[in-house]
């Protein structure tokens, strides 16, 4: 067999110095290798134009590599100081506002024109919506615990009891956050190393993860905005838990947070898997309530340590909105008619949407039976019932329930970041509603789907940008497609 042509430019593991030139959607940055062999395109995730960086190479082909950012060398001109403390999860919290929703309209609308064979989406833009807090957004952080830390001077990682975030580019090594880092809440991060101090005093050990063992593996907590609330949940191994107080942890929990606390619950994970719940593991309420309290747009919705739930609820509130204003534009193709919510997790959207209409009827469908239960409970807490939830795979209930094949003149659609498979896809053409409001956090297989709707006869009539997660790659789109 003839050997495969070596690439001239790079090879796979090797680490590289490289200029970042442009911007590629999802937050890769583009540098370019060049020589005498010619111009080599090198994508290298969270960069940004101007920054020096170091990277290594994880996958090349004869055209590109792709590489992880290990190290940024030189920080970009467009840059500027901040006060929080630098993490991987917030790669452009240094580059201004401004600049990184320029970066994320721009490459966004390209993905349209590139994948959806869009030419002129640009025409269709309606709005590109900012998160109304740029800072502290979140609602829920997940710290890990690590026996393997980061000593920046030596620039090397030591044995050292950590609890943080990996260090970017590995995942055995973690570094200890030792102040607010600008996306969750302020107190609760600075005070997360009085929590170290706490679990190290204890004398148990972290989890090891080249050695698949130790005790602690991770502290969850999620804030409600409505109340100030926090919900704590400490997940360990079984391992060693008879010579840990967990009544005690409780009580030094409240003495830092006073009464923000809302509960407190101890996860047992047994399993050597990098998550933080265990399909075989345990959570059991060691202190309060189980469940915060959140609101989005008037409605009340009750939220556990398990439920999905919008990471940036004064942004989704922004969401939401746009997405009911989309569905109830065209009033005639609402009105005495049925509105099919596919995907609709924990029926957010669907029963925003039904406490702003009484003649219609909304059907919400999704495979999670837990999510549906939580979507029922919400409903039945905020009066709601011109509401229906279904736990069902959405292209089975289509074809269980084929009597709301004419009635149904508007979709909500906001399926999980892979996009709508090409069968439920076909199923959903298939029910021939008028409209369809297309929700995604990943636009890229949007921009696919939109395709395949474009020649079955849907056409774009209007998209809407929203900023979920500010300082990262993210974006959420909103579009309006309406069959022609």
């Amino acid at each position: 067999m003839p050997s495969r042509a070596r690439n001239k430019f790079v090879k796979r593991g090797e680490i590289i110095e490289i200029d970042i030139e442009d911007y590629a959607f999802g937050g890769k940055g583009i540098g370019r290798i060049r020589n005498e062999h010619g111009e080599f395109v090198v994508f290298v995730p969270n960069t940004l134009p101007g920054q020096t960086v170091k990277a290594q190479v994880k996958k090349s082909s004869k055209k590109y590599a792709e590489c992880k950012l290990l190290e940024v060398i030189k920080a970009s001109a467009d840059e500027i100081d901040m006060p929080y403390q630098s993490i991987a999860g917030a790669p452009y919290i240094n580059l201004p506002i401004d600049k990184q929703q320029d970066y994320k309209k721009t490459s966004t609308l390209e993905l349209f024109r590139r994948i959806g064979k869009v030419d002129n989406i640009s025409d269709y833009l309606d709005e590109f919506i900012s998160s109304p807090n740029h800072f502290h957004y979140r609602n829920k952080m997940e710290y890990g615990f690590s026996a393997i830390g980061f000593d920046r001077v030596k620039n090397t990682d030591v044995d050292e009891f950590t609890l943080g975030f990996k260090k970017r580019g590995t995942w055995w090594c973690a570094e200890n956050l030792d102040k607010d880092s600008g996306l969750f809440d302020k107190e609760v991060e600075d005070r997360l190393k009085d929590i170290r101090k706490y679990c190290i005093a204890s004398g148990l050990p972290p989890w090891h993860a080249p050695r698949k063992e130790g005790f602690f593996r991770y502290l969850v907590v999620r804030k409600s905005y409505k109340t100030n609330k926090l919900l704590f949940n400490l997940v360990t191994t079984s391992a060693l838990l008879q010579d840990f107080d967990l009544k005690s942890f409780c009580d030094f929990l409240n003495s830092l947070f006073t009464d923000r606390v809302a509960g407190v619950l101890h996860t047992i994970n047994n399993e050597i898997g990098d998550r933080t719940i265990a399909t075989s593991g345990s959570i059991k309420l060691i202190f309060g309530d189980d469940k915060i309290i959140e609101e989005l747009l008037g409605l009340n919705f009750e939220i556990s340590m398990k439920s999905f739930f919008q990471t940036n609820p004064k942004s989704a509130e922004k969401l939401y909105s746009k997405v009911i204003d989309y569905a109830l534009e065209d009033q005639d193709a609402v009105n005495n008619s049925v509105v099919l919510d596919l995907f609709c997790g924990t029926g957010t959207i669907g029963q925003i949407l039904a406490s702003k209409t009484t003649n219609t009827k909304i059907i919400g469908v999704d495979i999670v039976a837990s999510a549906i239960e939580d979507a029922k409970l919400n409903a039945k807490r905020n009066g709601i019932d011109n509401v229906e939830f279904y736990a069902a795979d959405v292209g089975k209930f289509l074809n269980e329930h084929p009597h709301y094949q004419h009635k149904i003149r508007t979709l909500i659609l906001d399926p999980a970041r892979a996009g709508i498979t090409p069968k439920t896809l076909k199923k959903i053409i298939n029910l021939s509603a008028d409209r369809m409001v297309y929700v995604s956090c990943n636009p890229a297989t949007q921009a696919r789907d939109v395709e395949q709707l474009a020649e079955a006869g849907y056409h774009i009539k209007k998209i809407s940008l929203v900023d979920q997660f500010p300082h990262t790659a993210h974006i959420e789109t909103v579009v309006l497609l309406e069959k022609f």
